[in-house]
């Protein structure tokens, strides 16, 4: 799944970044969280640490024209409000000063969110220029500032720019001014998890630009209740153009779709077995805002697995009816919940630990519906055969091999070790040999007949 996100999210910037003069890019202005709580740990390592280095490999990327701008804000005194520092104009600073200034920042103090967004606007203003605001934080605002009224009027004043707002390993209630100010900023919030999720969404974001079209399409995908991160691919079937990326990040996703009519291939990234979705036919307007909401809601099998009315651990495969394996899951003795499309599969299930000619089975025609969980219930059944190896009082050390009787077919074999042998057999008849070792092996194998019952334990002493 991770090749496929890199391969996704480099299509991305590519087809996104297509048909642009670099030098005439609005430019992209950092501003980034240099507040103590960077110093706190993730993936063992600060989250100082993990956010310089996904943001100036982010920055390295980028092309040699891009214009970038990189304000600080809480890095050199800790208790100020008004620590905001302009430390690259966006005019004529490099993507080696960038990177530079932002691996020598030591978190210190507070979180202006509101003030931070402000003196970046002012100075927008003041040059009448737009840009790419992206906002990187791992806290919520602690100076008494509400960002999401200050970028509401900066829109209502007719600045132009578009803002981003990564939230950097935040809780999900910590994050409603967040999501109203990146909305009031026509751009999106992002919830960043660790390092590799921080890296992915600045790629999004820097792709992402004021200099886009305006948004005028809007994806969300969910399952059972739940929101989903999914990628979508948006395939022209009109004008036949490259496909259009988006990825929604568990939240409503935008993009510009050109009028058109499009197929949406909508793919799930997080653990589910849920296939991708295909849409078709949906239509993009000019001026208006279009949406389409993708339901993965799969139907689910209870497994369980018994042996003589006890769980049992089995690993238990769901087979489609091309023979594609398309959901495996191992019981542990407990039941199991095993989420696919809805359809109509084949089930097989293999017993671990036992030994037989019954420690597989397999169920055609299971009926799975979306939004139903049915139960599958199946008991597997056992004895125990035990063995032990003498010569007068003394055990000895021998080798064990169990046929079943009727087929010849060999189910298990063991070594006693002076000590004896278990086996936990399918209900039946066996043919069981036993071989000395050791100080004995020149004495003669012997055979046995056995049967063994269901839940029933059978107890063998054989003498040489």
């Amino acid at each position: 799944m991770k090749k496929i996100t890199f391969l996704f999210l480099t299509l991305f910037i590519v087809f996104n970044t297509q048909g642009q003069s670099p030098e005439n890019q609005a430019p992209i202005i950092f501003i980034y969280d240099a507040s103590g709580s960077m110093w706190g740990q993730m993936q063992g390592k600060t989250k100082m640490e993990i956010a310089a280095n996904a943001l100036s490999s982010t920055i390295d990327n980028l092309s040699e024209q891009q214009k970038i701008g990189f304000v600080a804000y809480g890095h050199r005194k800790e208790g100020d409000c008004k620590d905001v520092e302009f430390m690259v104009d966006a005019s004529t600073g490099t993507k080696k000063e960038v990177i530079t200034a932002v691996k020598g920042i030591k978190p210190l103090g507070k979180t202006p969110l509101a003030y931070s967004a402000a003196l970046v606007i002012d100075q927008l203003r003041a040059a009448k220029q737009k840009a790419t605001i992206i906002l990187i934080t791992d806290g919520i605002e602690s100076c008494d500032g509400n960002i999401c009224e200050i970028i509401q009027a900066a829109k209502d004043e007719g600045i132009d720019f578009k803002l981003h707002i990564i939230g950097f390993g935040l809780k999900e209630e910590d994050t409603q001014q967040l999501r109203c100010a990146a909305g009031a900023g026509d751009g999106s919030y992002f919830s960043a998890e660790n390092a590799e999720n921080l890296g992915e969404i600045l790629n999004v974001a820097t792709a992402s630009t004021v200099d886009k079209p305006a948004n005028n399409f809007s994806v969300y995908a969910l399952k059972n209740g739940e929101p989903l991160d999914v990628f979508v691919k948006a395939y022209d079937i009109v004008a036949k153009r490259e496909p259009i990326m988006l990825r929604t990040y568990q939240d409503t996703g935008y993009f510009y779709l050109p009028p058109s009519k499009y197929n949406l291939e909508v793919m799930p990234l997080e653990g589910s077995d849920v296939d991708m979705i295909t849409v078709n036919n949906v239509e993009s307007h000019e001026n208006t805002i279009g949406h389409q909401t993708i339901s993965f809601d799969g139907g689910t099998l209870n497994v369980l697995t018994t042996n003589n009315g006890a769980g049992w651990d089995s690993m238990v495969k769901i087979i489609d009816s091309n023979g594609k394996v398309v959901a495996t899951t191992r019981t542990y003795g407990r039941e199991k919940i095993m989420e696919v499309n809805p359809g109509v599969y084949k089930v097989a299930i293999q017993a671990l630990v036992m030994e037989g000619l019954n420690t597989n089975t397999a169920m055609d025609s299971i009926v799975i519906e979306a939004g139903k969980s049915p139960p599958l219930v199946y008991d597997f059944k056992t004895g125990n055969f035990e063995i032990f190896t003498r010569v007068g009082s003394e055990d000895i050390d021998t080798v064990v091999a169990v046929k079943e009787k009727k087929s010849g077919k060999s189910v298990g074999a063991a070594r006693t070790y002076n000590k004896g042998a278990k086996f936990l057999l399918n209900p039946g008849n066996y043919m069981v040999t036993i071989r000395p070792l050791g100080a004995h092996k020149e004495k003669a194998a012997q055979t046995i007949e056995v049967e063994v019952k269901a839940a029933e334990t059978i107890s063998k002493t054989l003498n040489f």
